[in-house]
């Protein structure tokens, strides 16, 4: 058995009841569940449909979400989240390249490497260097006046944890910004590359080991082996290609407003919906979301 999602933006919920029982008929699906009025709707399916792609494509069109994934396990024991441009809405080398005064070559070499068109860690390193110089201060201005969280992502975080999840923020950026987001938040440990700092001023280079994609999937297996969880009982989330790892190996992996090369990787894609989708997704109803 499978359940197809359909999902739209919460900040301008607009999914159709018109849309969601014409797929439910054409798909042979059971009664539809209105997960969140106007927002959000699920149904099960005895199978895959061949043309779910082409369906996708043309409720893309509508500003519409549409996943079709197995309804065994669907709720996940294990959060596991990138932290720029996913749980945060910036990347925080490129404000603090900002500050710098090299913000716009920093952020090319961003874009490019979080396409897949550059090796992560050597365009971390040249980005880190060109950081050098920087006050160590600058970084708790930048956490403090230009870092914003993404909607729905408190949200997630007390749900799941109410619920008994374990979380955890791995990130290619930095444990200067990953600790204050992951206090923040309420996940249980986070982990991140670190920038070197000498007599307070930043050095331009960044400690060793490097974390990039595949310290990602390491930290998938270490914390389910850990606590006994399968890679199935995890939830991934991510939108660049150092994610590709953990959400290829995650039981749900999550391309969030992703860059469309990595996207295109990922069979659960949310390109409207905020971080509240992973909860619709796990089939949580709005009435159970927990504040935090």
């Amino acid at each position: 058995m499978f359940v197809c999602t359909l999902l739209t933006d919460p900040a301008a919920p607009s999914l159709d009841p018109a849309l969601v029982d014409s797929l439910r008929n054409a798909w042979g699906g059971g009664d539809a569940q209105w997960l969140a009025l106007d927002e959000a709707a699920a149904f099960s399916l005895a199978t895959m449909p061949d043309n779910q792609w082409d369906v996708w494509a043309d409720v893309q069109a509508l500003g519409v979400d549409l996943v079709i994934m197995p309804l065994a396990n669907r709720r996940k024991k294990m959060l596991l989240a990138d932290m720029d441009s996913t749980m945060i809405q910036q990347e925080c080398i490129d404000e603090l390249a900002d500050v710098a005064g090299v913000g716009a070559r920093v952020k090319d070499i961003t874009a490019r490497a979080m396409n897949g068109e550059l090796d992560f860690e050597a365009a971390l390193r040249e980005r880190v260097g060109l950081l050098g110089g920087l006050p160590e201060t600058v970084i708790a201005e930048v956490l403090a006046s230009r870092i914003t969280y993404m909607p729905g992502g408190a949200t997630l975080l007390a749900t799941m944890k109410t619920d008994g999840a374990y979380a955890a923020l791995v990130s290619g950026g930095f444990t200067a910004f990953t600790a204050a987001v992951a206090a923040k938040l309420g996940f249980d440990q986070n982990r991140a590359n670190t920038l070197l700092v000498a007599d307070g001023i930043l050095t331009g280079e960044v400690g060793m080991p490097i974390l990039g994609q595949q310290a990602k999937v390491d930290a998938l297996n270490e914390i389910t082996a850990q606590f006994g969880f399968g890679a199935a009982d995890v939830l991934a989330v991510g939108d660049g290609a150092n994610d590709l790892g953990m959400l290829h190996r995650a039981g749900m992996g999550v391309a969030l407003h992703a860059k469309p090369s990595v996207a295109a990787q990922c069979d659960v894609r949310v390109n409207f919906g905020d971080l509240t989708a992973l909860l619709y997704l796990q089939g949580y109803a709005k009435s159970e979301f927990v504040s935090a």
